[in-house]
């Protein structure tokens, strides 16, 4: 029986290795450290309203956990998220409703209008959120590659004229050009709340300075001295490496930029010593799912996006 549904205790590491342990049982594809969980409370902007929650057994035992907090990024307001994991071995007593619930109370107490959260897309996990008042939406695939054995492609011998490969490290002194072609690639993903990237100052509080973002695993492309691609390389220190985000400028589509930086990215991480990569795509994003199939990614899991319309009027301030 769940007793306690609670705030992280930031200060506490053995609440955040908590934290990791129930999110690795219950979603096996995503880096994550308890340095990293530590992060996700400091770098979060004020407007975010973020809360990590986790759920508390009687024999004091984490079984499991949430994330919500404000989209305030968004160009809608009063866009809310929750995304809830629970130890499987610990179903079916209680957790996911009690966060959901806790979740939620925070969400309206905010004012948001609507919550979004990613579901499994699997029987139990779609009958849960339905029960609770969530409609689906768009989907996602977990991709992961055997980094160890993957017959990755060679570099071109000779790059075309003008291009270039740098590491993210080469961008310490002045990220703001990797900022803005972030901001330039991100215009084009597909997703459920539009959002406004224009702020620098946020983007390297919780981007650039992610303890997860490997610098020199990251692989930046030039043209003619311009960055033109990329692809930011997450890495928890061991075995795990991920593909944060690839993308490349509109005016420089076509050329196969994105699979040269990732081929970069991807045999420097195995250099490294790292043996598993993991990355996600929309499922309608078709050319990035086809440049990672090209390098032997396998869809591991699939998750829903999944949205419920708050009731409004009940905000207790």
């Amino acid at each position: 029986m769940i007793t306690t549904i609670r705030d992280l205790r930031p200060n506490d590491p053995h609440d955040a290795e908590s934290v990791v342990r129930v999110r690795r049982a219950a979603l096996p594809f995503m880096i994550g450290t308890a340095r990293g969980v530590a992060f996700e409370l400091a770098s979060a902007h004020p407007a975010k309203r973020y809360r990590i929650l986790v759920a508390e057994a009687g024999d004091g035992q984490v079984v499991g956990t949430a994330q919500v907090g404000i989209a305030y990024d968004s160009t809608e307001p009063g866009q809310g998220f929750v995304n809830a994991y629970v130890d499987p071995a610990r179903r079916g007593l209680g957790a996911g409703s009690a966060l959901l619930r806790a979740a939620e109370e925070h969400l309206t107490a905010e004012d948001a209008k609507d919550s979004y959260a990613w579901v499994l897309d699997e029987p139990p996990h779609r009958a849960f959120a339905e029960r609770h008042g969530y409609r689906a939406s768009r989907s996602a695939h977990f991709l992961r590659l055997d980094l160890a054995s993957a017959a990755l492609p060679a570099l071109p011998a000779v790059l075309p004229a003008g291009v270039e490969l740098r590491p993210g490290s080469a961008f310490a002194a002045d990220p703001r050009p990797l900022f803005e072609a972030d901001a330039a690639a991100s215009l084009d993903e597909p997703g459920d709340v539009p959002t406004e990237f224009d702020d620098y100052e946020d983007w390297l509080r919780h981007t650039w300075n992610h303890p997860y973002l490997d610098l020199e695993l990251t692989t930046v492309v030039l043209v003619d001295g311009e960055v033109a691609a990329f692809t930011a390389a997450h890495c928890d220190g061991a075995t795990r490496y991920s593909s944060a985000m690839t993308g490349t400028v509109r005016d420089f589509r076509g050329r196969g930029l994105a699979t040269l930086a990732k081929t970069d990215s991807l045999l420097r991480a195995r250099a490294a010593g790292y043996t598993q990569a993991f990355t996600g795509n929309d499922t309608g994003n078709g050319p990035m799912l086809a440049v990672n199939t090209r390098f032997g990614y396998e869809i591991c899991a699939t998750e829903t996006r999944f949205t419920k319309r708050l009731a409004q009027g009940e905000n207790p301030r």
